[in-house]
């Protein structure tokens, strides 16, 4: 996790320096041009640069051990960064909105837009190039900040190459309203990137289920690899930053002494942990199996079996998040 704790550092501190140069590009084309346009895109650049800077000010306090008023570590602060951003991506877009329609009202007036639509295109090239990499290495260090960063990032870089096009109609054509246009197109397809952000980010906070935390540890589970565990249910999971937080149950041979039952549990645990590639904790509740499982079993030494052993089971998502799918009525013993 060290390892992991410093790419995510050396990125956030690479996503404010690059936002920073994007920002002086973006700022320089507005001033060389006085397009509309142009300035919506450096007003996205700001909320580029405060994102970032939050992101690496979530990362550092993420990066906190547990404490005694923070049991569970310090992770979720990621997905306030995340929500931060989104929230600063929809006011940019309720300004530029508005700016944009303000410029239509009085009429465009540009200038330089040779100089301006090179400058603006060499800033566009550095944002995609940013955005794809920290969106892959938010997804290999799992941060959401960083993830969310390149998100919006992408998002604008895409922006500006449609305000680019335009303005290139623009310079093909001679119509100066196509500019103020493209900067109310570009404020709706940040009002929509916002709302994405926003609604992610705040299901987290609210802890939604993670699909795919739930798809990754079934890979695992599914193939079964401590052999003393006859099946599970009731899986829950969530993520706090980096950490994982599973909650499951666990069924184990109705013979095994608490001792034994509580190993083999202990062993599932870490093993899925290891193999998934997760840092955190499980919180387990083992339960007997009550003959039930008998032929889903391969315990063949199994003193009190009724039914043979047939195949272990792959359980679907639905069928291990459900708490009732494997609580049937006890096998009476022959």
């Amino acid at each position: 996790m060290p390892l992991q704790q410093n790419r995510r550092f050396k990125y956030a501190i690479l996503s404010i320096a690059v936002s920073l140069v994007v920002l002086g590009l973006k700022a320089w084309a507005y001033f060389l041009t006085h397009s509309t346009a142009l300035r919506s895109d450096a007003v996205e650049s700001i909320v580029n640069v405060l994102g970032a800077c939050f992101a690496f000010g979530a990362i550092m306090i993420a990066a906190r051990p547990p404490d005694d008023n923070h049991p569970y570590g310090h992770g979720k602060i990621e997905f306030f960064a995340a929500t931060f951003e989104g929230a600063l991506v929809t006011l940019a877009s309720v300004y530029i909105l508005l700016e944009s329609g303000l410029a239509l009202l009085r009429g465009p007036h540009l200038r330089e837009l040779d100089l301006g639509l090179a400058v603006s295109s060499l800033a566009g090239v550095l944002n995609g190039v940013l955005g794809l990499v920290l969106v892959r290495v938010g997804k290999s260090t799992r941060s959401k900040a960083i993830e969310a960063d390149g998100h919006h990032i992408i998002s604008d870089f895409w922006t500006s190459v449609g305000i680019i096009l335009g303005l290139l109609l623009v310079r093909l054509t001679g119509w100066s309203v196509l500019d103020p246009l493209m900067g109310i197109l570009v404020s709706l397809v940040l009002m929509r990137t916002g709302y994405k952000i926003l609604k992610e980010a705040s299901g987290a906070l609210l802890d939604e289920e993670d699909p795919e935390l739930l798809k990754e540890i079934l890979e695992v589970a599914n193939r079964w690899p401590i052999r003393e565990i006859c099946g599970l249910h009731r899986l829950r999971a969530m993520r706090a930053g980096a950490f994982v937080h599973v909650d499951v149950h666990l069924i184990v041979p109705e013979y095994f002494d608490v001792r034994e039952a509580h190993r083999h549990v202990h062993r599932f645990s870490d093993t899925l942990l290891a193999e998934t590639q997760r840092h955190g904790e499980w919180h387990t509740h083992f339960e007997p199996c009550r003959r039930r499982y008998c032929s889903e079993c391969p315990m063949s030494e199994c003193p009190i079996r009724v039914l043979p052993f047939v195949a272990r089971r792959e359980l679907t998502i639905a069928q291990a998040i459900d708490a009732n799918e494997t609580i049937p009525d006890p096998v009476p013993p022959t």
